[in-house]
């Protein structure tokens, strides 16, 4: 089978001496950033982006994606020691896995953690292999309008799937719509929103953006918040689950795979809302649901296999579509056009080795993680004791050089202290950045798009609606917003009936 051929082409890019060393870095960085709390995917990736500038194309996308995957990993591993999520889709291991440190038994919850996740990512990686060439294949047929479409439809199931309220949320994509136009317009050579500053001609540097929005805002906002609590240090031991617990945890870990496949797919959901769905269809398929919340190994096997499966599916739209699905494949696809390759389709027939061999390190990253997560064990516990005062400094002093190093700019630093600002008052405001993001890197591809498809139509807006393909992905637009306003109007109409009738 050509599958075949393509994952044995794969692996001859993945084992390259070069490609190894940046996939066990990627991993290793990944599982630290995942046991630290208040140092996310995000926020590392968005660090590390202007590194990538001087790394060849194969070695920089492992790199950045195995610190994604890698912080899935990582992150539960403060959940089931500290009660404290290392990053937002550990929320949920915390219920049960800090259940199951109490009651002495951390070391098989661990152990049970990097098993799910390890069986979920593999599946995760045989999914892209599969559903990858056939979805990029389709998408070759596309036109503009149905990329606009496309587009479109990504942006508003990003706004409405997004945790919290759902018109800030569409608030925050129009925001990085506008964001992303700044510069010189293409067809006409005039400046858009540069103010007269000429380094603002050139529009805004995605790693400004998203270093000052993600890493500066995150620092400000952990610097409020008090240092961690107790450890379960003592308590490790036995770190192999017993016959029991692995009998008990295979079906969570099956359904949590397919949960989490299905979310990661999805623009705006990613692992968080994965492992949240994975928890309560363990809760609601157990045969004794009180058993949750007090230390049930099936509250941490399925979420942790979902937020796994996920963070792997969701390469699936952003390498065969140019569509990222969450803040963080945003920022994936910005290193992607840092190194000049247009995202899309054309990934996979022009880049070939990049593709594949992206794939195949995944899985070699996998395997990676379960060596790193089981038998040091003890020193990520270490790592923990690290207090966060200690580490900001660092992270900032990295976010600056990095930034400035890549245009040799003061004004690109100036941009990311506004960007942190703005940030920061948008977490204040409850306001979600990654909608944002995702505005902001889809933005100057919409209007390339909507502009070449009505110039196609001589101006004809119906071009959007007569093409099948793109008519569909308008509806699908039409029918998540309607969806997801409804149940709103619904609530309002019930309270002011309420408020009436009192």
């Amino acid at each position: 089978m050509e599958i075949f051929n393509n994952l044995i082409f794969g692996f001859s890019v993945a084992l390259s001496l070069q490609n190894l060393i940046y996939c066990f870095i990627g991993v290793f960085v990944g599982t630290a950033i995942g046991v630290l709390p208040g140092v996310g995917p995000l926020v590392t990736i968005a660090m590390l982006l202007p590194i990538t500038f001087n790394l060849p194309p194969i070695p920089a996308l492992i790199m950045l994606a195995g610190i994604y995957y890698g912080s899935q990993y990582g992150g539960s591993t403060t959940s089931i020691l500290m009660n404290l999520p290392g990053e937002t889709a550990s929320v949920v291991t915390c219920i049960d896995g800090y259940q199951m440190a109490r009651q002495g038994r951390a070391g098989p919850a661990l152990a049970i953690c990097a098993i799910a996740s390890f069986i979920a990512g593999c599946v995760g990686t045989l999914l892209i292999a599969m559903f990858g060439p056939p979805i990029a294949e389709m998408a070759l047929k596309f036109g503009a309008p149905e990329y606009f479409s496309l587009m479109l439809m990504a942006l508003i199931a990003a706004a409405c799937l997004s945790s919290g309220d759902m018109v800030k949320a569409l608030a925050m994509v129009v925001f990085g719509l506008l964001l992303g136009i700044i510069g010189t317009d293409v067809n006409s050579g005039m400046a858009r929103f540069s103010f007269g500053i000429p380094e603002l001609t050139d529009g805004m540097g995605f790693t400004v953006v998203a270093v000052g929005l993600f890493a500066i805002s995150e620092i400000v906002k952990n610097l409020e918040t008090k240092e961690m609590g107790e450890v379960f240090t003592s308590k490790i031991k036995n770190i192999m689950p017993t016959w029991a617990d692995l009998k008990a945890s295979f079906w969570p870990v099956v359904r949590g795979t397919g949960v989490g496949a299905f979310f990661g797919t999805l623009p705006g959901t990613g692992p968080s809302i994965a492992s949240f769905s994975s928890y309560m269809v363990e809760k609601k398929s157990a045969k004794d649901p009180s058993r949750f919340g007090k230390g049930a190994i099936e509250g941490v096997a399925g979420p942790e296999a979902a937020n796994n499966a996920a963070a792997q599916t969701a390469f699936i739209p952003t390498l065969t579509l140019g569509i990222p699905g969450s803040g963080t494949m945003a920022l994936m696809l910005g290193a992607l056009t840092i190194q000049g390759i247009a995202p899309g389709p054309q990934v996979m027939t022009a880049k070939p080795d990049l593709f594949w061999g992206l794939i195949a390190s995944m899985w070699i990253g996998n395997l990676l993680l379960v060596i790193l997560n089981l038998p040091l064990v003890g020193m990520w516990v270490q790592l923990l004791k690290v207090p966060y005062r200690w580490l900001f400094p660092s992270i900032i002093m990295f976010c600056a050089v990095g930034n400035y190093s890549v245009n040799n700019s003061a004004m690109d630093l100036y941009l990311v202290g506004i960007m942190g600002i703005l940030g920061y008052v948008l977490v204040k405001l409850e306001c979600p950045p990654a909608p944002l993001i995702l505005g902001f890197v889809l933005g100057p591809l919409m209007e390339e798009n909507l502009r070449r498809a009505l110039l196609i139509s001589r101006g004809d807006p119906t071009v959007f609606f007569t093409r099948p393909i793109s008519l569909g992905f308008m509806i699908a637009a039409v029918f998540i917003l309607v969806i997801m306003i409804l149940p709103a109007i619904r609530k309002k109409k019930e309270q002011a009936y309420e408020g009436g009738g009192g």
